[in-house]
């Protein structure tokens, strides 16, 4: 499933440089932008899962455009039922 948006991702960003009126410069800064941002949040998400050993659940950027927000399930002790935790992380 998670699949899904990512082929439709790359497709649309392929079909976008294909188009012949398009110049070479918004080409390819779209282009840099999908994977910027998707590259920046990845690598943040990771840091925090890995510092809180909790369990990924979304990570997507800000608005502001220089933070991700992450969001993570941390399990509890024993009989603590698990918490949500979420964290805002520069890019």
């Amino acid at each position: 499933m998670a699949r899904l948006p990512i082929i439709a991702i790359l497709a649309a960003g392929t079909a976008f440089a294909a188009l012949p009126g398009a110049s070479a410069t918004a080409q390819s800064s779209a282009q840099n932008y999908v994977v910027l941002v998707a590259g920046d949040c990845g690598t943040a998400a990771s840091r925090v899962v890995r510092d809180t050993g909790g369990q990924l659940l979304s990570a997507q950027p800000s608005s502001d455009g220089q933070t991700c927000i992450v969001t993570v399930l941390v399990q509890g002790n024993g009989s603590e039922r698990p918490r949500k935790v979420t964290v805002r992380v520069p890019m």
